[in-house]
């Protein structure tokens, strides 16, 4: 009899393999292999939700979203008050006052704002009163100094008045109870000041998106440094995204510029996972030798690259990285193809984020008074000046070439005009839509 047995050889269980997450399935592209840009855009806003809001002092709210209705406990004004400098009185001791036959009143008493009167107003007197003071008891008109002589002791008073006139009645603007604001309103500077005029310091609010935006390329050099290669160029898209995003509304965090290292441009993105809501990313998506953001983007996240069948812009990227799931937006590298990509796509997802409507720049219509050329098959977006004329008309002059690298022209340009991809010539006459940026 054997005293040690054969362990039987137990079978590992197998083990199911997870497949690694992926985004949703992006838009279909075209015969010509381009996704429209539009459809893009949607895709990308779908897979974007708004910040959780948190309760913060109303100075910082200013431009951010409401995240609650907003009901008055109290009324304004709180109280019966003169709207003038004068006399409050009774309108019955000024019947038939004028110019020569005026009603003389004695005064009994002084209010200044923030006093109260200290008896009731008798018939036959008038009491002083400063903008602002309670209307004392017994009072039911305010005649200002302008009608009267100034009177210290006794006034005289050249007009007959009205019952109810210069005097603000309790409630009149704002009454105990009323819903004043609600989910989703915009925060502006009237909107902060009623908040605190009905005793509100804080509120509910989204907050501002933290955008990261950096440049990629060897080739680029900080301002204000001094070029001492050729081929070496002045990094200016993590400068002007940033200006972007904080004009739109974020918070920004410019790292400036990342050379064409792959670990040292994933090390950097991974390290500003931390302060990101969102990471905007210029440069090295193409399809040459040293498009690193291309190369390092795959091992972040879950991340896809298009061609967008548009023109600045055709190259874009999106991902969502790190354990969070951060969106990225990973934008080409002509500088006006990134100020483009980014009024295109970076622009609504902010807007997203911070949960403010529209997320689109509003479009208008102009009138040429040039010829503007296009090539179909992608859409394009071509700076244009646009004024208003004499009559009211917007009119559109083209600003400068195409060419996605020509910061000259932007610089000049107000506006964006939408040229759908079908489109070949637009004639003097003819209407256009556009974005104006300054608005």
């Amino acid at each position: 009899m054997r005293l040690f047995g054969r362990k039987k050889l137990v079978e590992p269980e197998p083990v199911e393999e997870v497949p690694p997450p992926t985004l949703p399935t992006p838009p279909e592209p075209n015969a010509n292999g381009y996704r429209d840009w539009q459809a893009q855009r949607d895709w990308i806003l779908d897979q974007i939700e708004p910040l959780r809001p948190f309760g913060m002092q109303l100075l910082d709210a200013l431009g951010l979203s409401l995240c609650e209705d907003i009901e008055s406990d109290v009324s304004l004004p709180g109280f019966d008050n003169s709207a003038m400098d004068g006399y409050a009185i009774q309108a019955a001791d000024t019947k038939n006052a004028s110019e020569k036959r005026p009603a003389t009143l004695a005064v009994v008493g002084e209010i200044a704002a923030g006093a109260v009167a200290d008896r009731a107003l008798a018939p036959g007197t008038a009491m002083k009163i400063m903008t602002g003071a309670p209307v004392p008891e017994g009072a039911d008109t305010v005649v200002q100094y302008e009608l009267t002589d100034r009177g210290a002791e006794d006034v005289k008073i050249f007009t007959q008045m009205d019952v109810d006139k210069n005097i603000r009645r309790k409630g009149s603007d704002i009454t105990e109870g009323e819903r004043l604001l609600s989910d989703g309103d915009i925060i502006d500077a009237r909107t902060i000041g009623l908040l605190a005029g009905i005793g509100i310091d804080k509120v509910m609010a989204r907050p501002r998106p933290r955008v990261v935006v950096l440049a990629t390329g060897s080739e680029l050099v900080e301002p204000g440094l001094q070029l001492t290669e050729l081929g070496q160029l002045f990094d200016s898209n993590s400068f002007m995204l940033a200006a972007q995003a904080r004009a739109a509304g974020a918070q920004v965090f410019r790292v400036g510029v990342v050379g064409d290292d792959p670990e040292m441009l994933k090390q950097t993105i991974s390290d500003q996972l931390v302060r990101a809501d969102l990471i905007v990313t210029s440069g090295g998506i193409s399809e040459g030798d040293w498009d690193v953001v291309k190369e390092v983007a795959p091992e972040l996240g879950m991340v896809d690259f298009a061609q967008i069948g548009m023109q600045p812009g055709k190259p874009q990227g999106f991902g969502l990285i790190g354990d969070d799931e951060t969106p990225m937006l990973m934008l080409p590298g002509n500088p006006v193809s990134s100020f483009v990509s980014f009024e295109v796509f970076v622009r609504p997802v902010i807007r997203k984020l911070m949960g403010v409507t529209p997320l689109l720049r509003p479009t208008v219509t102009a009138v040429t008074n040039t010829i503007i050329r296009s090539k179909p098959g992608r859409a394009r977006f071509v700076r244009a000046g646009i004024r208003t004329d004499a009559g009211g008309r917007r009119v559109v002059e083209q600003v400068g070439q195409h060419s996605s690298h020509l910061l000259g022209g932007l610089q000049r340009a107000n506006a964006l005009l939408l040229i759908d991809d079908e489109t070949e010539v637009i004639k003097p006459g003819e209407i256009v839509r556009a974005w104006m940026l300054d608005e």
